[in-house]
Formats: structure tokens, sequence, C-alpha cells
């Protein structure tokens, strides 16, 4: 009987050190290193990304195959007009069909970057051709990857003031409804599930949060 309790015991032991997840108050941020690359390969090349199959030597060691999907590059740009309320600015945002996800989406500008195209020129341009827009001020804010799993691109959001409106441009297959939106109702919407667009979720957060510490001080 003893044998027994103990050896529950040492179970219950086992199944807690490996349950353990150590809390930090602080986020240590650890740079490493790139995986070592054993071989690549190109499985795809279409207009606007590549997909490469890679046999990979991880930092830690263990060795892997992964499929991704390399790409230029993108920007983001969250367009506001704050000349009627500083407080609750409005956000031009686009409404399109998205043939990947079958629905239309609320979405502020974006596109890609060029081959050798600086990331604040590709802002302009792609504000100038899809909305008619041009901004006479312009802001670097934040710059994540999208999907890292498996997509190599990283998007940069940029915020863009005092707009002057413009004849648009859009490529062929491009097509858009423009509107100007409150900050405030983008929220709600964000609240209620209706804004499903990553990088505009990530834009309209990310600029409220600033605006939030900017009325602490």
């Amino acid at each position: 009987m003893a044998k027994k309790k103990k050896r529950s015991a040492e179970k219950k032991q086992k199944r807690q050190a490996k349950q353990h997840v150590p809390v930090t108050k602080k986020l240590k941020i650890r740079e490493g290193g790139p995986a070592k690359v054993m071989s690549s390969h190109e499985v795809f090349e279409g207009p606007l990304f590549r997909v490469m199959r890679d046999e990979i030597e991880e930092p830690t060691g263990k060795k892997v195959m992964r499929d991704v999907i390399r790409h230029n590059g993108s920007v983001v740009i969250l367009a506001l007009d704050d000349r009627k309320s500083r407080k609750d600015p409005l956000v031009l945002i686009e409404r399109q069909f998205r043939h990947a996800a079958q629905h239309y989406l609320y979405e502020v500008p974006a596109g890609k970057v060029d081959d050798g195209e600086d990331h604040l020129e590709a802002a302009k341009r792609e504000l100038r051709e899809e909305t008619g827009y041009s901004a006479g001020k312009w802001t670097k804010l934040l710059r994540y990857f999208a999907s890292p799993g498996f997509l190599g691109e990283w998007m940069q959001v940029f915020l863009a003031e005092d707009l002057t409106a413009g004849e648009a441009a859009p490529e062929e297959d491009e097509s858009f409804e423009l509107q100007f939106v409150p900050l405030s109702e983008l929220l709600k919407l964000t609240d209620e599930g209706k804004i499903r667009d990553g990088k505009t979720l990530i834009a309209v957060m990310y600029y409220a949060r600033m605006l939030r510490k900017k009325r602490k001080k």
C-alpha cells in the first residue's frame, strides 16, 4: 500500500513538473539566431509571391521541412481626417470583396512594396492609387508579421494625416467602396465582431491606445 502511494505521489509530481510554466512580470526579449538552411527550392512562383520548400535546422537543433511564402512585404495606411474632431477622427475605410475569405471586408488601405521601394514611398503610392488621397503628415507606427507560421511577409503600419483629395488610379483587379467612419464606430464594430480584417484591427486598436495615452498626460 505504501509503495502504491509513493508511486502515485511520484506520478503527480511529474505531471506538475510538466505543467509548470514560470510567471514573469516583465517579458524577457531574447534575440535568437536564424535557422540554418540545409536546402531550399522554389515550388511555386506567382505575380505577388513565391513558395519555397526549405529543409532547416532550427536554433534548437531540430531538423524540419518548412513551406514558406516569400513576399516583399506590405504597407498599411491608417488615414485620418480629424478636422471636425481630434477626439473622434474619421478613418478612411475600403469595402471590398476578398475571394480567399469569401466575404466583403472593411479594411484600411494597404498594398505591396515593390522591389527596392522604400516603405514610406510605397505607403504614399498605395494611398494615392487606391483612394486618390495624399497626406501632408506621415508617422511610422508599428510593424508585425501577419501569419509567421508559413508567411514571411511583414507589414508596416503608417498613420496618414492632413489629407487632400485627388483622383484614384486602382489596378484593374481592384474595386473599392470608400467611406469615412468615426473611430468610435470602428471600435464599436470591432467589439461586435464585424471588423474581421487583421491589419485593420491592429492599426485601429493601436491608434486608439495611442489616443488614450495622450489624454492621460
